[in-house]
């Protein structure tokens, strides 16, 4: 009975000694807001002590809790081909709520491949910076952040290259790749 008792003690103050730091630094929350084109629009924020995950959820829903402290605010926009995010830097404080946001700029890309005059079947690769941000089929328009980009177009063994692609925010582009 009595190691039973023991036990019990040593497992009781094992949880008060790891919960105190935790009670001492305290928390907060922080509430995001993600908007697009000045639109309300869907992300998530990802808190960052470093290269450590402290806190993650979405943006536009309830607060999200953090402990205390200061750290890299990733907002981040869903369904943008490139996957865009803005970094800042965010203070939580104990007991309060600190507000964030984000506002993306995007535009719609959509490239339409043809042989003969006809819809065809192909693949269009989309760069920025010479990196390749996603790839597109013939007709799905796609959401990007606003910017210059390189599309190079694939039919069977045919390639077609656009340089200086320029989606503007809030805008439609369509390229036509035509293949014979």
């Amino acid at each position: 009975m009595r190691s039973k008792a023991t036990a019990m003690f040593l497992s009781a103050l094992a949880l008060a000694v790891g919960a105190a730091p935790l009670a001492a630094a305290g928390g907060g929350s922080v509430k995001c807001e993600i908007t697009e084109n000045g639109d309300s629009a869907f992300g998530e924020l990802v808190l960052l002590d470093g290269d450590n995950e402290v806190a993650r959820g979405e943006c536009g829903q309830k607060a999200i809790s953090a402990p205390a402290g200061t750290y890299t605010a990733v907002l981040s926009l869903d369904g943008a081909l490139d996957g865009p995010e803005q970094r800042k830097e965010l203070t939580v404080k104990a007991g309060a709520t600190q507000q964030t946001k984000a506002d993306f700029a995007t535009g719609t890309l959509t490239v339409q491949i043809k042989r003969e005059g006809r819809r065809a079947a192909g693949m269009a690769i989309v760069r920025r910076g010479g990196e390749q941000v996603g790839t597109l089929g013939s007709g799905v328009a796609a959401r990007l952040s606003a910017g210059t980009y390189e599309v190079v177009v694939r039919y069977r063994a045919q390639t077609r290259e656009f340089k200086d692609v320029v989606v503007e925010a809030g805008q439609a582009r369509s390229l036509d790749a035509t293949f014979e």
